[in-house]
């Protein structure tokens, strides 16, 4: 047990033993007066401690609520030790006497501290409440009046001081458990165990005052009777100990969203109202002339709480809707961050007692910013909007899907985690179909992240488990690969990045890259070669597959039409992977049909750095089991590379399986010597532009003779690409170049082109490159 429960029980066993004594003690009035005077100092004592030691631990208004209440009791403390002394020592009445002054210090210090209790919401009136007490207990005092005080007052012969002073307990007392009920009613969750037990303290205390009050009236208060109102008092001042200690123990207030009051707090104060007018009725009805001056009051207080009544509705009706509101994304009508971040933390805080899986979606829609840059801002409203009723249409209904920022979408999904997965897929599915704004059909992809706290994972906080579902997403939109990506520890180590440069593009940009994406998800690219000959004899070598884009509206694009929307927006693995995988199935084909064909293939240099490229290309290799130097890869020499180690050993796991790697377009960038140095090459390919020349100009022929001779230097096989003419021809293999490619051999073909081709060259075996 911690420390609290010990001291708690210790208290307990305290207060057993005392009235345990009052049982044994019997009839001998000094010892029970003893023990009675010495059980209240003792535990009056204790809960002002206890209230002191609340008051020192906690801070901000919780901390001025305990030192209201530890006031109180220090009040009760003195008001005990007064009224001992005036019994126990001397001959002077203990009631009415200054110890009066110290008890009534306590309904005040605790009236004081509830209407303080850090409780509803930020700036929910606290002066309300106040008033909420005094008019309950008004109406209280009036029916307490009418139904005993009254005849109790006639007939009692004490001074009217006693009397006023022995009616402020059960009136202080009334407005302290109207105000301790009404905080109850706003409390939140967390704040409801030290809440109840110091309402249920107070309720105590001033039902044993209103007791003590009444049985004083009646002389019977010496009785066997007046020992339970003590007991009563005992209980009172441990139960408000215990609270204060919890409170010690109990975390900072969480922030709470805008609640609407229910309808038991609006309407409570009015309860003793109704009842007090029921109860004075008849009585003031009796008296003589009073009818038709108390018929109109009567009449008028019925107006105005019934004016009241509808006032209050439409309050309320009018608080449903500004927190509704409050909690509501205005454009989607989706939940917004604040009320999707109250959700999560209530589901989490369920993850950690049920051991029950909790799952965020991160979804951030691709390209946004040019629907709005473009189309303009209602154009971005409206997909917005169209985009929320689809992922709706994704999710079930107790799941809790939110706009938590300007193109980004956030889920909560509680239960299985493999729902949580079927979810993402239905998500990224539901984005295939094209959105129609504004006349326009428009393609845009979501990049999607998933994380998951698994039920045997209790440690992840609501927080960490966003971030994770955020890290996951912008591991997709750096990716731009399609499908989902679940988190994963290694995310952490890389920072996300921005999503992407955009550029000036126009509408017919966002339309076209809509298609560019919709094509490549559905293999819609097609495949030309460009074949290769060897120089020395003019044998076949081998072909390089080139994309086109037979676009539906503008005809066979070729790739400068749309590689760069491919490099810009991050579609390069997804375009690499396709054209490898459709030209290794020609490249299986033409072997069924008992020609080898060898293939080169580009690939952006960025892509180099993904270490699983080779488990990709050797499986897709395999797969159609084909020799892995029936493929070259061509790295675009245009494009520097991020990370050479990297890239490095991507390349040496390449050619350790008998891949052959050249670097393309060499002489188009500045970074060809350095990769040449770095990097284990087999060929180089000589950009045409670098080609063109050499005919009509002697320094760019000497050029490229020089960079002939430095690669055969590093045992690299040298190839000439845009070769027009047979001059050019000659003097490339006068200068030892081996393989060349461009019109003058053979225009870009079609796959069954190539295989005409075949059938009329002399060979129907075609060579391997120098280096093969």
């Amino acid at each position: 047990m911690g420390k609290t429960t010990w001291v708690v029980v210790t208290a307990a066993v305290v207060a057993v033993v005392f009235s345990a004594g009052f049982i044994v003690v019997g009839d001998d009035e000094p010892a029970v007066s003893v023990m009675t005077n010495a059980a209240s100092v003792l535990f009056a004592a204790f809960a002002t401690v206890c209230a002191g030691r609340a008051a020192r631990s906690t801070a901000g208004r919780k901390r001025l609520v305990w030192l209201s209440i530890c006031i109180g009791l220090g009040g009760w403390l003195v008001g005990s030790f007064l009224w001992a002394y005036f019994e126990l020592v001397t001959d002077i009445p203990p009631f009415p006497s200054v110890a009066d002054l110290g008890y009534l210090v306590f309904p005040i210090g605790a009236c004081i501290g509830l209407a303080l209790y850090p409780v509803g919401h930020p700036g929910q009136s606290r002066t309300r409440l106040v008033l909420d007490g005094l008019i309950a207990a008004a109406a209280l005092f009036q029916i307490s009046w009418v139904m005993v005080l009254r005849d109790t007052y006639e007939a009692d012969d004490t001074s009217r001081f006693a009397f006023g002073l022995s009616l402020a307990y059960p009136v202080c007392d009334l407005v302290v458990i109207t105000v301790a009920v009404l905080a109850q009613t706003r409390a939140r969750a967390g704040q409801r165990r030290t809440l109840t037990f110091l309402t249920l303290g107070v309720v105590v205390m001033a039902l044993s005052d209103s007791a003590f009050v009444y049985l004083t009236a009646a002389g019977t208060y010496e009785d066997e009777i007046g020992r339970v109102v003590d007991v009563g008092y005992l209980v009172g001042l441990l139960v408000i100990a215990v609270a204060a200690l919890l409170a010690v123990d109990e975390p900072a207030t969480e922030p709470s969203l805008v609640r609407v009051p229910s309808r038991l707090a609006l309407w409570l104060p009015y309860v003793p109202v109704a009842v007090a007018a029921a109860v004075c009725t008849p009585t003031n009805l009796h008296e003589s002339g009073m009818a038709p001056l108390f018929l109109s009051t009567l009449v008028l207080v019925t107006a105005v709480l019934l004016r009241q009544f509808f006032v209050v509705r439409e309050n309320r009706r009018l608080l449903d809707l500004v927190a509704e509101q409050a909690l509501r994304d205005p454009l989607t009508g989706l939940a917004n961050r604040a009320l999707f971040n109250d959700r999560l933390s209530h589901a989490m805080q369920l993850h950690v007692r049920d051991r029950q899986p909790v799952a965020v979606l991160s979804l951030d829609l691709d390209d946004f910013k040019l629907v709005n840059d473009n189309l303009g801002h209602p154009a971005g409203d409206q997909l917005l909007v169209l985009a929320a009723q689809r992922i709706l249409g994704c999710v079930r209904a107790g799941d809790t899907v939110a706009r938590v920022g300007g193109d980004e979408f956030a889920v909560l999904l509680e239960g299985k985690t493999e729902h949580s997965r079927q979810v993402a897929r239905r998500l990224m599915a539901s984005f295939d179909e094209q959105f129609v704004i504004d006349g326009h059909d428009l393609l845009l992809r979501p990049s999607i992240g998933l994380a998951v706290a698994t039920g045997d994972d209790a440690t992840v906080s609501a927080e960490a488990l966003l971030k994770h579902a955020d890290l996951a997403m912008y591991s997709a939109k750096r990716s731009r690969t399609g499908g989902v990506h679940t988190f994963d520890p290694e995310m952490t180590r890389t920072r996300p990045k921005g999503t992407g440069k955009v550029g000036n593009a126009g509408t017919s940009t966002v339309r076209l890259l809509g298609q560019l994406r919709n094509t490549i998800d559905h293999a819609g690219l097609s495949l030309v070669y460009q074949p290769k000959f060897g120089l020395r004899d003019g044998e076949f070598v081998g072909v390089e597959a080139l994309v086109r884009w037979p676009h539906p509206e503008r005809g066979l694009l070729g790739p400068d039409k749309f590689l760069p929307l491919v490099r810009e927006y991050g579609l390069m693995r997804s375009l690499t992977d396709l054209v490898v995988e459709r030209a290794l199935e020609d490249v299986a084909r033409w072997k069924a049909n008992g020609v080898r064909v060898p293939v080169a293939v580009n690939m952006f240099a960025p892509s180099l750095c993904d270490l699983e490229l080779p488990k990709r290309i050797l499986r897709s290799l395999d797969e159609r089991d084909l020799s892995p130097d029936l493929l070259t890869i061509e790295i675009t020499e245009d494009l520097l590379l991020d990370d050479v180690d990297r890239t490095r050993q991507v390349l040496d796991s390449l050619r350790g399986r008998g891949t052959r790697v050249a670097i393309d377009d060499f002489g188009s960038g500045y970074s060809a010597l350095g990769y040449l140095c770095e990097l284990p090459i087999d060929e180089v390919k000589l950009d045409r532009q670098f080609i063109a020349p050499i005919v009509d100009d002697a320094r760019a022929a000497a050029v490229v003779r020089a960079v002939v001779d430095l690669a055969h230097e590093l045992g690299m096989t040298v190839v000439a690409e845009g070769v027009e003419n047979d001059d050019t021809t000659t003097m490339l293999r006068d200068y030892g170049c081996d393989v060349a490619q461009g019109f003058h051999f053979s225009p870009p073909l079609a796959g069954a082109e190539l295989c005409d081709l075949l059938r009329r060259l002399t060979s129907p075996e075609p060579a391997s490159s120098r280096s093969s």
